[in-house]
Parts: C-alpha cells; sequence; structure tokens
C-alpha cells in the first residue's frame, strides 16, 4: 500500500493520522518529531490506540539525536527526556544493576537504554568485541554521558549458544559487585529487550521475591538433555559465528550437580552474585560448562537450586514472570506473531502489541526498531506515561515525551 492509498485509508478512520503520514513524508526525522513533540503527545496516544485495534501503523523518525559530536551531553539528555531523578523514595533506596549484552542495532539499544535509565541504578553494557567499531563508538559516547553507566572491562567475542554468551554476562557481573551503588539485584537484558513494566513495578516485582534470585526452570525436558550430554565447540570464521556439536560425550557434573534447564534472563541479588565469583561449586560448575551448548540457560538455575546458596529457591519452577517471548512453536498459546521469527523467537510486529501490553511479564523480547519502530514507540510511549503518573517527585518538562 503506497503512502496516498495509506492516507485515503487512515482518513476514515482518523483524520490525525494523515497529518501525521503527510508531514512525515516532507520533514526530515529531526524536524519531524520537534513537530510532533510541539503538537501533543495525544497525536502519538491516538495513533497507537488506532493500531491497538487495526493493525495499521504509521511512523515517525527516530526521538533520539546522537549523543555526542553534535550536541553536548546535557542537551541530550535534555532533548532525549531522560529521567534525572529518582521518582520516589522507595526507588532511591532499591537500586538495581543491569546487565545489557549487545551487538547491533544501536537504535534499539539506545531505546531500550532511555526506557530502563534511571539516576539510581548502575548499568554494565557489554559490546561484542566482533561488532563494528562505529557501533562500538557509538555506545561508548552514550555511555560517556552518563556517570551511572560503563563499558564491560573485558569483552568477548559473543557465539549465539555459546559458552561466550555466558562469559559477557559474567564479565559485566564482575564489574558490578565492585560497584558503589548498593543495588539490591541485578537483572541481565540483551540488545533486542524492552521494559513492559515502570521501575517502580519492577521494584515492587523483585521485593515480592524477598531476597530470592529469580530463575525460572525446570529438569532438562527431552529435547535440551543433548545440550549437556555432548561436547559442543564455538567456531568463528568466514561461515560466521555458530555452534558445532561433537561425538564426545560430556563428564559428568561437578560436585554431583543435579543440571536444570530454564532461561538465560535472571534476576539475582548482589550476596549470590558474590557466591558465583567465589564458591568453588560456582567455579567448577562454569569450567565444566565452557564446551555445552547454551549454558546461560543452565548455569544459574542449577547453581539457584543448590539449598543454602544466598537466595536459593530449590524448589522453584518458572517462576518469575521476566521475559514475554513468542516461540514459533507455541503459536497455539500465544495467537502467533505479527512480525517475523529469528531463531524460532518473534521479533514483533504492530499486531503484537495488545499481547505485550497484557502480559504481566517485566521485559519482553525481541524487538528491532528498523523493521517495526511503532511497536517500541507505543509501548515507551505508554511506560513513560505510567511511569510520571507514579512519580511522588516533581516532574521537570523534559521528561514528558
Amino acid at each position: 500500500m503506497n503512502l496516498w492509498m495509506s492516507c485515503v485509508f487512515a482518513f476514515t478512520a482518523l483524520s490525525v493520522v494523515i497529518f501525521v503520514v503527510f508531514y512525515q513524508s516532507l520533514l526530515s526525522p529531526a524536524n519531524f518529531y520537534q513537530s510532533l513533540n510541539s503538537s501533543s503527545e495525544k497525536t502519538s496516544v491516538i495513533a497507537c490506540d488506532y493500531g491497538l485495534q487495526n493493525h495499521m501503523f504509521f511512523t515517525w523518525g527516530n526521538t533520539l539525536p546522537h549523543p555526542l559530536g553534535r550536541i553536548s551531553c546535557q542537551l541530550y539528555q535534555t532533548q532525549s527526556h531522560y529521567i534525572t531523578r529518582p521518582l520516589s523514595e522507595e526507588e532511591a533506596a532499591f537500586p538495581l544493576a543491569y546487565i545489557m549484552v549487545i551487538h547491533k542495532d544501536f537504535n534499539t539499544f539506545e531505546r531500550l537504554f532511555r526506557a530502563i535509565y534511571m539516576p539510581q541504578n548502575v548499568y554494565c553494557v557489554h559490546v561484542d568485541e566482533k561488532a563494528p567499531g562505529k557501533f562500538k563508538r557509538a555506545v561508548w559516547q552514550l555511555l560517556q554521558c552518563f556517570p551511572n553507566a560503563f563499558l564491560a572491562s573485558k569483552a568477548n567475542k559473543v557465539v549465539y549458544g555459546g559458552f561466550s554468551r555466558l562469559q559477557a554476562d559474567l564479565n559485566c557481573m564482575k564489574d558490578l559487585v565492585t560497584s558503589e551503588v548498593p543495588w539490591k539485584y541485578v537483572l541481565n537484558t540483551c540488545g533486542q529487550d524492552f521494559p513492559l513494566k515502570t521501575n517502580k513495578e519492577i521494584v515492587h516485582h523483585l521485593k515480592r521475591f524477598k531476597g530470592k534470585n529469580i530463575t525460572p526452570g525446570v529438569l532438562p525436558p527431552k529435547h535440551a538433555v543433548v545440550r549437556t550430554k555432548y561436547v559442543y565447540q564455538e567456531h568463528i570464521g568466514k561461515g560466521g559465528a555458530y555452534m558445532k556439536k561433537t561425538n564426545t560425550l560430556k563428564t559428568p557434573p561437578p560436585h554431583q550437580l543435579t543440571i536444570y534447564f530454564g532461561t538465560a534472563y535472571v534476576a539475582l541479588t548482589r550476596d549470590f552474585a558474590s557466591f558465583v565469583m567465589t564458591d568453588k561449586r560456582a567455579i567448577d560448575l562454569l569450567e565444566w560448562s565452557k564446551d555445552t551448548y547454551s549454558p546461560d540457560e543452565h548455569f544459574w538455575v542449577t547453581l539457584n537450586r543448590i539449598p543454602g546458596v544466598p537466595g536459593a529457591m530449590p524448589n522453584a519452577s518458572w517462576t518469575g514472570n521476566l521475559r514475554a517471548v513468542k516461540w514459533m512453536d507455541m503459536e497455539d498459546k500465544h495467537g502467533g506473531c505479527h512480525g517475523h521469527y529469528v531463531h524460532d523467537i518473534c521479533i514483533y510486529g504492530n499486531g503484537d502489541l495488545k499481547w505485550l501490553i497484557n502480559s504481566e511479564s517485566l521485559f519482553a523480547n525481541k524487538f528491532e526498531l528498523n523493521t517495526y519502530p511503532l511497536t517500541v514507540e507505543c509501548l515507551e510511549l505508554r511506560l513513560r506515561e505510567r511511569t510520571l503518573n507514579q512519580s511522588e517527585t516533581a516532574i521537570h518538562p523534559s521528561w514528558y515525551f
């Protein structure tokens, strides 16, 4: 459908959206967003509400100017609407730590960072060593504008499904354990995540676990047993980066540990993070896991099932609601993907918005701003509206979109 046909179609339902589409074709992204901002937030709200009902969207330009080089950090924070003060005493007293493992798509990462950013929290970003230099520089420039955000002190070449993915999380965790910020929980994310809950809602969710780690998982289902039964090897070369299964059987796990299977995304207490770095069982399990497939899906959940470790939940199952994911083989439960699948995971499209908004999970995975921009735009707009409505402090005008 071309632009004119889109406008004609939209006119019958929403004349305001026609205005948005028409002027998008005339203005540069920066000028267009300034025009949208100056008119009011209502235009965006109407467009999102309309799209939720009709699965048809019109998009606008990137709202975030490039951080350094053209403008100062202070101007970047103001123009990009970053929240620069804690919004409640409760949140200030319960700071969070974030691990962000990224490798591409700076614009999507930037949106994620802004959505989860709070000045009382601390953020460690691991950039895949294989990433292009331009991407690395852009991330570095962004983080220079925030004293509570930094690059991991050590970076790895990350292979999907390999030990290097777990190592990236651990690199950041090691840095965060030494942070002066008195964080209560660390949450790991990737560059294609996006929050579905506000910082206050995340704090309330974590507090309900009363100092327990959240590592959703169970005993390995049949399809997952092979991941730790055979030796796997990481390969990086002209054919890309991938995992290769061998016919070599693995030795039994150390310390007679029972291996569990679960999500790679977790919420861990600071005491548990310190335990992972120093306890012999954790160190030996890490070494044993180096030639397994996707060890981040058994490492955290296995350690958290050991009775007596800090924050352990030996009898936990899939408890936690950390991630909303649409898997290809579960369409009968989630109703299908309105974007497209990558590695059997849905890249959310516009038609997935209602499902995402109704989710009880803290985050969702995965998003691509450049492919489905308004999916991110609408979630971000609704999240900021709810965040500011929950604020217990005076709101700075620049915090509004």
